[in-house]
């Protein structure tokens, strides 16, 4: 009865529950665990990417923080993880967004009785209703710079939907000096990768849409990339733990990611 309250079906492999069975956790079902596996057979490469993936947000939101940024708006937040963000910039407020029930009440029971930690519904694909939400709008000023965190999101957002879309209408709705943080899975890591991680999110509750260089990098339009510009996980600002899984190469991560700033 819970389950049926919740509005998820165990059956249906969840990208939230794939990506912490990948990434070490304990919120997921076997079927997310048979969806990751056979993603696993052809790209044993996975669990690192993942890895670097949050290794990344890690160090995008520590240089954010560095620089004055304490506001964030986390989309597609995910299942709890270790280096939240409100752990990793402990003075900012942070917004956390995810459309899945399951991430939502875990979010909500870890960030209880934490004041500048603020957990909503919503959906990336409808850009505007999350920067007009109230509860975004009382615990973030959007006069003044935010940090807008997209890691390993937007490639669960089909073409049809409109990607440059979604980003823009965010960009518009920030101050200048905000950031854009971004991770993308692209095909451009192999063939093998993409026809599998393609075929398994199709029986997802989102479907995998990889992208090449390019059409990532256009997604940045509208912001500068910081140094080093679009490049794989571990070649962002990378401390030495952050290369030992890729001494093969850095295309081995899988996701090419940047940081962008609003003019």
């Amino acid at each position: 009865m819970q389950r049926e309250s919740l509005g998820f079906d165990p059956r249906t492999p969840s990208v939230a529950r794939i990506y912490d069975y990948c990434l070490g956790g304990k919120d997921h079902f076997p079927a997310d665990r048979a969806a990751a596996e056979r993603i696993l057979e052809v790209a044993p490469e996975l669990r690192a990417a993942v890895r670097a993936n949050r290794a990344f947000l890690g160090r995008a939101v520590r240089f954010l923080a560095e620089r004055g940024i304490d506001q964030f708006l986390d989309i597609g937040t995910g299942l709890p993880a270790r280096g939240h963000v409100h752990e990793l910039a402990p003075s900012a407020r942070v917004v956390y967004v995810d459309r899945d029930p399951v991430v939502l009440v875990h979010a909500r029971a870890l960030l209880a009785g934490q004041g500048a930690t603020t957990v909503v519904r919503g959906d990336l694909r409808e850009p505007d209703t999350i920067v007009k939400d109230p509860e975004v709008l009382r615990a973030l000023d959007l006069d003044r710079p935010v940090g807008v965190l997209l890691t390993a999101v937007l490639h669960h957002v089909a073409d049809a939907d409109g990607p440059e879309e979604i980003v823009a209408t965010l960009r518009e709705a920030l101050a200048p000096g905000s950031h854009l943080v971004l991770s993308h899975a692209t095909g451009d890591a192999g063939a093998a990768f993409a026809e599998r991680a393609t075929e398994v999110y199709c029986g997802a509750d989102a479907p995998l849409t990889l992208r090449g260089r390019d059409r990532i990098a256009g997604l940045f339009e509208g912001f500068e990339l910081v140094d080093p510009g679009l490049v794989w996980l571990p070649e962002w600002r990378p401390e030495q733990a952050d290369l030992i899984d890729f001494v093969d190469g850095p295309q081995k991560s899988l996701i090419l990611c940047g940081v962008g700033r609003k003019g």
